[in-house]
């Protein structure tokens, strides 16, 4: 008998989902709770059983983001592949959670934003980028310790390879027509990897 599936989880994912797309069509300042209710199709006061207000349902969103991402990345094991295949495999989950979830965008770009005038958000994108950074810098580490990658600092490499990836998403968000956002990182990472791949 198969486990019967937890409807409050269910009903938690609905309600993200629907405060994403209430958030992405009217912003963060004009979204009210009563809106992400009416989308949702729950009560007011359901919806704030499962989230206290506006500030949780970000955080909440925030972790949808990024969550999936850091637990199949921390997967990553550096003893059977090299550390080229672990980075191209970030850059894989990257791109295709963007591409998964193109109705986000606007909402974590909004996010970064919100960074510049809320603290809570602030710390939040800052824990983020530190554990995405010490990743990748771990990653690029093992790599030159092998005798993969040239000797180099580690961390301005990972930093190259975050201002490349999240560049071309700032670019593909411009002009989605001239950008090609899987190609073009591609294609960028390719000329990078090159420059650090030992001889």
């Amino acid at each position: 008998m198969s486990p019967k599936p937890d409807v409050s989880e269910m009903r938690k994912e609905q309600i993200l989902a629907a405060a994403a797309e209430v958030f992405a069509r009217k912003g963060f300042s004009a979204a009210r709770m009563e809106d992400i209710a009416d989308e949702t199709g729950v009560s007011k006061a359901t919806l704030y059983l499962y989230f206290k207000s506006k500030d949780d349902l970000i955080a909440a969103i925030l972790d949808l983001v990024f969550q999936r991402e850091f637990e199949q990345i921390g997967q990553l094991d550096l003893s059977t592949i090299t550390a080229a295949q672990a980075i191209w495999n970030m850059i894989d989950l990257v791109v295709q959670d963007f591409i998964r979830m193109p109705h986000l965008v606007p909402v974590v770009y909004e996010f970064l934003a919100l960074a510049f005038r809320d603290k809570t958000v602030e710390k939040a994108i800052q824990s983020y980028f530190a554990r995405y950074m010490q990743f990748l810098v771990d990653i690029i580490q093992h790599g030159i310790d092998t005798g993969e990658f040239r000797a180099a600092p580690a961390r301005d490499i990972a930093i190259t390879i975050g201002a490349l990836i999240e560049g071309t998403f700032l670019l593909w968000v411009y002009d989605p027509e001239q950008v090609d956002l899987e190609r073009d990182i591609r294609a960028g990472m390719h000329v990078l990897m090159g420059g650090i791949q030992a001889d």
